[in-house]
Parts: C-alpha cells; sequence; structure tokens
C-alpha cells in the first residue's frame, strides 16, 4: 500500500513537471507549425507565449526544393484580444549581417479579429528553392496585451525590431537575434514535375 502510495507521488509530481515546462520547449515544429510549411497547422503549437502587438518578427528558413511561391502566411494568436490589423511578408537574407534584408512580397491588410488562434493571409510571392528567406508579421497595438508561442528550442533564428506600426523594407537593424521558433508559417508550392518517357 505504501508503494502505490509513493508510486502516485511520483506520478504526480512527473505529470506536475511536465504542466510547467513542456510549454517552454513547446510544440512549436519546424515544418508542421513554423517556417515553410506544405498544409497550415490548425492545432494550438502548445509554445511558451511572449508579446505579439507592437512587433514585427521574423523568422529564418531555406525554401524546400522545387518551391516556386508561398500563397499563405500565418502565425498563432493565443488568447482572444481586441480587434487589430496584421501585416506578413516574406524578406529576403542579408547574408553579411545575418537578419531578413528587402521585402520580397506582403500582405499589408489583414483583420486580427477578436478570438485565438491561426491568423493568416492569402498571398502569392514567388520564391526561389533552396534559398534563405525570413517569414514575418508585424501586429498593431491592441488594449489588451495580444500574445504568440514559441518554444526555446535552438535551430532556427528569429528576429524582432520593437515599436513597429508597419513591416519595414528595407529591414534595418534588429532589437533582438535568438536561435527560437515563433510560431508562424508560410505554405509553398512546388513547380510542376514533367516526366516523359
Amino acid at each position: 500500500m505504501k508503494k502505490n502510495r509513493y508510486f502516485y507521488l511520483f506520478i504526480l509530481s512527473v505529470l506536475f513537471f511536465l504542466q510547467l515546462y513542456l510549454p517552454v520547449w513547446g510544440a512549436v515544429v519546424e515544418g508542421t507549425s513554423a517556417g515553410f510549411v506544405t498544409v497550415a497547422p490548425t492545432a494550438d503549437p502548445g509554445g511558451a507565449t511572449f508579446t505579439a502587438d507592437t512587433y514585427a518578427r521574423a523568422i529564418k528558413d531555406t525554401s524546400p526544393a522545387h518551391a516556386v511561391k508561398v500563397v499563405e502566411i500565418g502565425w498563432y494568436c493565443a488568447n482572444a484580444t481586441e480587434a487589430a490589423n496584421f501585416e506578413v511578408a516574406i524578406y529576403s537574407h542579408d547574408a553579411g549581417n545575418n537578419r531578413p534584408l528587402n521585402i520580397v512580397g506582403v500582405s499589408r491588410t489583414n483583420a486580427k479579429g477578436l478570438t485565438a488562434g491561426w491568423k493568416s493571409a492569402t498571398v502569392n510571392i514567388a520564391i526561389t528553392e533552396n534559398t534563405t528567406y525570413w517569414i514575418a508579421y508585424q501586429l498593431d497595438d491592441t488594449t489588451t496585451t495580444t500574445n504568440t508561442e514559441y518554444t526555446t528550442t535552438a535551430g532556427s533564428q528569429v528576429d524582432r525590431k520593437d515599436s513597429q506600426t508597419t513591416l519595414p523594407d528595407p529591414w534595418g537593424s534588429t532589437n533582438l537575434s535568438a536561435g527560437n521558433l515563433y510560431a508562424f508559417y508560410a505554405v509553398y508550392q512546388v513547380s510542376q514535375v514533367i516526366i516523359t518517357e
């Protein structure tokens, strides 16, 4: 009986630990809920949260083989807040400074709505395969702080510009660079491959 009690206490301790720390490790996954994806995500990525409004944020990723264009860009809104406009864009890569450079394509007028969940914009942005790009978004100020999600998993670089009312072009200086993953994505399409006999 005593052994069973210790076992249950152990299980409860593990579950408590996971509840506290799993969101920080996050389920934000490159190729699924972050970066270039073939299908837009629908589930809560489950990462830790940070402020989204008044920032411009970008995630660095390499376009997949045969990718020819981006047709949708989205980001995860973790809480229900007031209406606001958001912008999304694809930036070229500044190899010298390892940060976003110029806007390749942008959508500047998109309604966030009032609910939590994935927010997206339809775009038609030509890209080149196997090329470094930055997927970016900016959200206008909301009275209640709007949060988005991320994971501290290293592997992709993210950049942030503070106090932004629009996505800048060119990007310019960066307020923060880190090896995290933001919960935002770009759905890409590939070229048609013609097979001949």
